[in-house]
């Protein structure tokens, strides 16, 4: 019987040392458990090897080279549903040109023979992966060492580079395989009996505008919602309008990134919109009535109880919104992110710093990249420029377009969904017209990777800063006889 260091054939030498810096210390490893799971599986390959599966055990688990080229030949084989034998399996090793990887024949016997108990299986499999977990942590350290002297002037991209190998060790994601298209396929089917059967969770997250999540069926995780605007079009309410729906509607964790507004205005806003009381038509030392009291004392402790997170950073660097996001994410779960907004954001790299252009696209890439990173969706905001205004007039023809998008194409390609909102009166040239379109406002959906487009009508409430489903009340009669969805009303 060989000890657990020495193993006959070309391959099965002591364990190679991988750390250049130190070839006195082997990296961590446990050639001991190694054997035993390969062992278990050897004789009960039915068993032991789909435990390993599901456990996402992979090759790189393994520290011995040779326990590494089995293990993947034999989860190759057990995946193609074929028998498993010492005899069949020499004989497969030696077709490929295997067999000297994997030891020879006797490294083969002595696993069979090493007679591990099979009750601790899964105990060494966590020792395995633990002694990987350390050797990713060395790895990634050196590297990290090696990079702080290489390139000292790019602090803020190494220590973000740092922090997502370090977060990909932890969450396992440097380990997991990728779905197969069955799986995937599997997954869609499903997804698809819930919501014939009408499941809530069928949905992505919706917004609180009925129309809006009819057309997109919510925003799904990895979705980059762009909702583009002129100055003072409200998007920043349309934004906290959703914000409301999804953190204390539907009471799921949010953060919230305020380059413009402070955290205190933020709260401020969110609370007295969700109590329809007008700050603004509210005079120093009135006392509100009874009602206003009650709805805001309400909305106040609703707030107060929701999960919701403010970083009210100025000029946030997207390795900036990166970190924060991935600690939200780790520490609260968090499933929304809403940023305010991109034109306002900073990107630190070299090639950033010599156009605007690049510099937007790469904060733009960066979101759609987080989004798709941390599995949730990301609503942010952004200016568009003056060519809406200089096409001139209210009443359609001076309507923002997605070219509209300031100083980069790539927003608009980045983005799965890009909402428009616009508002008629903003532009009214007389006090007739102001009135004829006052609270009329729409959203342009018009991209939407996963559905349709369109224009959705809206409501705004100006002194509220609040957007409702539909068009003004006076409208709906005008257009009781077209099919709509049902809509939400602002009704207290």
């Amino acid at each position: 019987m060989n000890t657990p260091n020495e193993y006959p054939g070309p391959d099965l030498q002591a364990p190679p040392q991988r750390d250049p810096d130190d070839v006195t210390r082997a990296l961590p490893h446990a050639i001991g458990p190694e054997k035993s799971l390969l062992s278990s599986m050897l004789q009960e390959p039915q068993e032991f090897i789909g435990i390993a599966v599901e456990e996402k055990l992979t090759a790189d688990h393994f520290y011995q080279p040779s326990h590494s080229a089995l293990f993947g030949f034999l989860v190759e084989l057990f995946n193609a549903g074929q028998e498993i034998e010492l005899v069949s399996l020499v004989q497969r090793l030696l077709d490929r040109g295997l067999l000297n990887r994997v030891g020879g024949p006797a490294v083969l016997t002595d696993l069979y023979t090493y007679a591990p108990s099979p009750g601790h299986f899964r105990y060494h499999m966590k020792h395995v992966k633990d002694k990987f977990v350390l050797r990713s942590i060395i790895q990634n350290s050196n590297e990290a060492i090696a990079e702080a002297y290489d390139s000292p002037e790019q602090v803020e991209e190494l220590l973000d580079t740092v922090e997502a190998k370090i977060m990909a060790i932890r969450e396992g994601a440097v380990i997991q395989r990728t779905p197969t298209t069955k799986e995937a396929v599997n997954r869609v089917i499903e997804n698809f009996q819930r919501r014939c059967a009408g499941e809530r969770d069928s949905r992505g997250i919706t917004t609180g505008f009925e129309e809006l999540d009819r057309m997109c069926n919510g925003m799904k995780p990895g979705d980059m919602f762009v909702v583009g605007a002129r100055p003072s079009m409200g998007k920043t309410s349309f934004m906290m309008n959703v914000v409301e729906h999804v953190c204390i509607t539907e009471g799921k964790p949010c953060l919230v990134f305020s380059a413009e507004m402070s955290r205190d205005q933020v709260i401020d806003r969110l609370v007295f919109s969700r109590a329809k009381f007008s700050l603004s038509q509210h005079f120093p030392g009135q006392t509100p009535v009874k009602g206003d009291l009650q709805r805001i004392q309400r909305s106040a402790l609703e707030t107060a109880a929701a999960k919701l997170f403010v970083d009210d950073s100025p000029g946030p660097s997207v390795n900036f919104i990166r970190a924060v996001a991935r600690r939200y994410k780790r520490e609260h779960k968090i499933e929304f992110i809403a940023l305010d907004y991109l034109q306002l954001c900073k990107s630190l790299s070299k090639q950033a710093a010599s156009s605007r252009e690049r510099e937007i696209s790469e904060i733009s890439a960066g979101i759609k990249g987080l989004a798709k990173e941390l599995g949730i969706p990301i609503m942010i905001l952004a200016q568009l420029g003056r060519k809406a205004e200089e096409r001139g007039g209210s009443r359609g023809t001076g309507k923002p377009r997605m070219s509209d998008l300031r100083e980069s194409g790539s927003i608009e390609q980045d983005a799965d969904m890009v909402g428009l909102l616009y508002r008629d009166a903003y532009y009214a040239e007389s006090n007739e017209e102001k009135e004829a379109n006052a609270g009329r406002a729409q959203l342009d959906l018009a991209k939407n990777r996963n559905g349709q487009t369109g224009v959705i009508p809206l409501t705004f409430i100006a002194e509220l800063m609040r957007f409702e489903s539909g068009p003004p009340a006076q409208e709906e009669q005008v257009e009781m006889f077209a099919p709509k969805p049902p809509r939400s009303r602002f009704d207290d």
